[in-house]
């Protein structure tokens, strides 16, 4: 009986192994390149590629490590552009006294460091405030804050 068992049951396992069935990867809680990303403002570009099924990608992150957290710019890939923008969630473990985001968010700007749109849909972390430099302008459009 137990040869019989043994002689079915490499039939009804599929042919991959396990791990190639589910995805065994922990989420990041930082952005890399390549990594997907969500953009959180009204701009026209952002509602494309939400439209499209195409999510932006990040190709450089600007800061020593490559290593992206909230309130540090990326180089993003957006409907065969590039285009600057400013990370403002990142999907990570919720940690004491730090918002938790679902997914990683960023708002995209001109070169010059203005906003590409006019309107920010989701909370900005309550820590970007203490920053410095072009994340004023990204503050001045938030409504609401985590």
């Amino acid at each position: 009986m137990a040869a019989l068992m043994r002689s079915r049951l490499p039939s009804l396992l599929p042919s991959l192994p396990l791990s190639q069935n589910f995805s065994t990867t922990n989420s990041l809680q930082h952005i890399i390149k390549l990594t997907r990303l969500r953009v959180v403002d009204n701009s026209m570009l952002g509602n494309q590629s939400v439209v499209a099924g195409k999510p932006p990608r990040c190709i450089h992150v600007y800061n020593k490590t490559g290593v992206g957290r909230v309130g540090d710019k990326v180089l993003v890939a957006i409907m065969g552009q590039k285009k600057r923008a400013f990370i403002v969630g990142v999907k990570q473990r919720a940690r004491p006294n730090k918002p938790r985001f679902d997914s990683n968010n960023i708002v995209l700007v001109e070169d010059n460091g203005a906003p590409t749109g006019t309107r920010i849909r989701v909370p900005v972390p309550s820590d970007m405030r203490a920053m410095e430099g072009d994340v004023t302008k990204i503050l001045a459009l938030a409504t609401k804050f985590a």
